[in-house]
């Protein structure tokens, strides 16, 4: 946990793992979007969109991560995480 903190300290970026794994998780999601609607995208529109998708979570852990002057994706990629699930658990009912 050290080298993390020292790291994190001296200013070296990290990405978290929900973060940095969620271009995969969503490519996924691209790909079963495609096999529901029974159709192919060209290469070109997957990237698109998966390129939209992420700098929608990077503005997320900017937004939720940014009050220092660096910004602390651990945190911003945690809350937006939360504000997410709890926005989904309301518009259920389920809150």
């Amino acid at each position: 946990m050290k080298p993390r903190i020292s790291s994190f300290e001296a200013g070296v970026l990290f990405a978290p793992g929900k973060a940095a794994n969620a271009g995969g998780v969503a490519t996924s999601g691209l790909e079963m979007a495609q096999n529901a609607a029974r159709m192919g995208w060209k290469a070109e529109k997957v990237d698109l969109r998966l390129h939209h998708i992420m700098l929608d979570i990077h503005q997320a852990c900017v937004e939720y991560g940014g009050e220092d002057k660096q910004t602390n994706y651990v945190r911003g990629a945690n809350i937006a995480g939360f504000v997410k699930v709890a926005d989904a658990m309301l518009a259920q009912g389920v809150l």
